[in-house]
Parts: C-alpha cells; structure tokens; sequence
C-alpha cells in the first residue's frame, strides 16, 4: 500500500502521508515509505513540505495496525522507538534539506513530534496539536519532551505533557510551537511559497544554518563561536558564496544554483 505520496516541483518534494482513515496514524511500514521518500528528495529537491492527507496531519501511532499489543508475550512498548520512530526524528533533523512542516489537521503523538523536529511550521487554523501519551499510560516519545522543554519551558512542557490537552494552531503559535497559522484553504499555497524561498536559497549555507540551530543547543559560547567558524569556513567555499557576494557588489538579486 502506497501510504506516502511524493511530488515534486520548482525543487520542492512534497512528501504527504497517505493513510486517512486513520487520521495518517504512523505504523511501521509507514515510516519505512517515508524514510526512502526523505531519501529521494534529498537527491531530487532542495527543500522538503510535509503534509498530510484528509482531515489529519498524524495522529500519532497506528494503535490499530497489528504494530501494537500490550497483551502480547514479551511485550516491549519501546521497541517500535528503537527500530523505526527514533531513526525517523533523526532522519529528519539531520536532514541536508529544511523541512516546512504543513500540519493541516491534528497533530499527536510521533505527529507532534514530527511536527517539532521540522524546521519550519505553519499551521492550518483547524489545526490542533496532542500530547496524548498520558491517556493510554506511556510516556512522551520521538524527543518531544527534549523539543518541546526546549522550545517553551519546562513547566508549560510539564504541563502540556502530563494534561494530555489538546493546544489550539492559535494558542500554539502564542507559545511558539509554530512560526504561523494559515486561513482558510491557504495552508499548502503558503507552505509551498515559503518552500519555495527556501530551495532558492544557498543550500550548503541552509542546511549549516539548521546544524547551527541545533548543535548550538548545549555548548557553551566558546564552544558555539569555534562551530560558527568552522560552519563559515565550509559555507565559504561553495559557488553559491561566490555568487552571493558578486551579486552584493553588483547590486542584482543572486542566482544560487545549491552548489
């Protein structure tokens, strides 16, 4: 079963999850598709939109599929992290492309945590995002308790983590959770216009841009100046650096070619 559509266009993939009646829940086989579709648009694209199909961005894990059963003999609820979601939330952040996440619908579970391990997010407004881990007795998984602590706190985390609420495309956009909220039928137009930005930018320098961002994340200054150096000296040595400051001196808009 094809459960990832993939398209591209104006160097753009859009990979969009492809299971509707299950809200695209997130099963193994899933994350198999999706992780060979990240790999083709890295080859192919310059820059990633995922999405969703129907009514749901993810609603996190296909508790449904036969992935799951805590009746089973030796059952091991953390298993599927280790053999397919962590590997994911890792295939993601290290991405060399920047991932525009465009959550359409719900977002729970491994969808939230996709969601917050993307580079940038823009939110339908009927959008809505779950930490509901608490209503069936486990855990946070797919780093979402490292992001989102990082990303708004450790008590409003805490919080959110441990009420099992759902958090409004509005009330996550107050908190940070997402760069912007689209009306109406907006969400892709707008996804695919930021995208759009990003695949024309300097490829080398963006995806050395997203490593900053995360690796900054726990050093000390020193340790954050020496990375910045050795990210400027590789940055500097593309064609499209080149390009760049030749364009600065001729006063024109630069044509960066992502070499």
């Amino acid at each position: 079963m094809n459960l990832i559509d993939y398209a591209c266009r104006d160097d753009v993939a859009t990979l969009t999850l492809n299971d509707p009646k299950t809200l695209n829940a997130l099963s193994a086989d899933m994350v198999e598709q999706l992780m060979a579709a990240l790999d083709r648009a890295e080859r192919e694209a310059r820059a990633v939109i995922l999405t969703g199909s129907g009514r749901g961005f993810c609603s996190g894990a296909n508790l449904s599929g036969g992935d799951v059963d805590p009746a089973a003999e030796g059952y091991d609820a953390g298993l599927l992290l280790e053999t397919h979601y962590n590997p994911l939330i890792l295939r993601m952040r290290d991405l060399k492309l920047p991932i525009v996440a465009a959550v359409n619908g719900v977002a729970a579970g491994i969808g939230f945590s996709m969601a917050l391990v993307s580079d940038h997010v823009i939110a339908a407004e009927s959008a809505y995002f779950y930490q509901a881990f608490r209503h069936i007795g486990l855990v946070p998984d797919g780093g979402s308790a490292y992001l989102l602590v990082r990303a708004i706190g450790r008590l409003r985390a805490a919080k959110m983590m441990m009420a099992g609420e759902r958090v409004s495309s509005a009330d996550a956009l107050a908190a940070g959770l997402v760069n912007s909220v689209s009306a109406g039928d907006a969400l892709l137009s707008d996804a695919f216009a930021f995208a759009t930005g990003l695949a024309t930018g300097p490829t080398v320098a963006l995806h050395l841009i997203k490593r900053l961002s995360w690796e900054s994340d726990g050093l000390d200054f020193d340790q954050a100046l020496r990375l910045e150096r050795q990210f400027q000296f590789e940055a500097g040595r593309t064609a499209d650096h080149r390009e760049g400051v030749a364009a600065f001196l001729a006063k024109r808009t630069p044509s960066f070619t992502g070499s």
